[in-house]
């Protein structure tokens, strides 16, 4: 019979750690980054210096920082009753706290420093969302997942790709060699590009997310055993079906990128690309014979970040493809919601056991 441990374990490979029954964030997220949070606050310390400032002002400034974070954590510890010097038994509320607020007010006390100070806070308050949703919902652990089975997902929606894909590559193609598309994206700064390819990403991910919360229910009224999800775990599997569908999504798009590099480098040369845009290309490498630049990169980037939002719109629309993703998904979790329901079976009978009889 497999233990608790083992059950676990299998849910942390699955990304589904808050089927962990006990799944606690004190516990289970932030003693796991503990390592990370105290290599960041130490390298903030040097917020007390000012680049503007001498060597012999900045070691003074160093000093009353350290001089400072030591008696904030003299006074923590006498406000909750504990030895000054006492180290904390875990990662609170406490400790969240003066991870964000201690580093920002270094450089607001050393030097008056207040634009330093509210990035320091909003940067610490950004990496604390993010280690809780990486570390809390299991991200590595699902995109791991997701990672293993997209191979086995593109080939099961071999129905979808042989439809979606050759119209999506038609209607590519025809932008591609368009003027218009290289006028538009060809001298496109690379910020404005990155901010065009985050919109078209963006659409995506909200045409995604917005059908997740259906998606979740339906999964779990067919292989659901044992008590129902909480909120915390419906979002959890959503992030699983999430980031599964996302991976496709980015596959196609990086095989048309790719498509369109090589078909540009062998297709269009020098001529064609002063012909429409006024000037000729800034060449970065040959591939073939033919010149990949920086313009040709910029108009595939662009293309193949539409495409993906064109797969995304197409993933969510066709039906049999819809089946076909949601019964392959359903097979597999539904080993793992058999595991849920024995996990919890034995944490039941276990605590039964432990508890004295009258």
């Amino acid at each position: 019979m497999d233990g608790l441990g083992d059950y676990e374990r299998r849910f942390r490979r699955a990304g589904l750690p808050l089927f962990i029954d006990d799944y606690s964030a004190r516990e289970d997220v932030w003693t796991r980054v503990t390592p990370v949070l105290a290599l960041v606050f130490l390298g903030q310390l040097l917020g007390a210096i000012d680049r503007d400032w001498s060597t012999a002002e900045n070691l003074a400034a160093l000093a009353g920082g350290l001089a400072f974070v030591a008696a904030v954590w003299v006074l923590t510890n006498r406000l909750r009753g504990r030895l000054p010097l006492a180290r904390p038994q875990g990662v609170g509320q406490v400790e969240l706290s003066l991870f964000v607020l201690v580093p920002a007010l270094l450089p607001l006390i050393f030097g008056g420093q207040v634009t330093s100070a509210l990035v320091t806070a909003g940067s610490n308050l950004l990496l604390l969302t993010v280690l809780y949703a990486v570390v809390g919902y299991g991200v590595l652990a699902i995109v791991s997942f997701a990672a293993r089975r997209v191979g086995v997902q593109l080939a099961s929606a071999a129905t979808l790709l042989a439809r979606a894909v050759p119209l999506l590559l038609l209607f590519a193609f025809v932008l591609f060699v368009n003027t218009e598309a290289w006028q538009v994206f060809a001298d496109m700064d690379d910020l404005r590009l990155l901010a065009v390819s985050g919109l078209f990403a963006g659409v995506g991910t909200l045409f995604l997310a917005v059908r997740l919360p259906r998606e979740v229910k339906a999964l779990e009224a067919q292989v659901g055993k044992g008590p129902p999800l909480d909120r915390r775990q419906r979002v959890n599997v959503g992030l699983v079906l999430f980031i599964s569908q996302a991976l496709q999504v980015v596959v196609v798009a990086l095989a048309v990128f790719a498509f369109f590099v090589a078909f540009g480098a062998l297709a269009i040369d020098a001529a064609v690309v002063e012909a429409w845009l006024g000037h000729g290309p800034d060449v970065m490498t040959s591939f073939l014979g033919g010149d990949i630049s920086r313009e040709l990169l910029r108009v595939a980037a662009a293309i193949s970040a539409f495409s993906g939002l064109y797969y995304a719109i197409a993933v969510l629309t066709d039906s049999t493809y819809r089946a076909e993703f949601v019964d392959e998904l359903t097979d597999e979790m539904r080993t793992t919601f058999a595991d849920r329901a024995e996990y919890l079976r034995l944490r039941e009978a276990s605590a039964a056991s432990a508890r004295p009889a009258r």
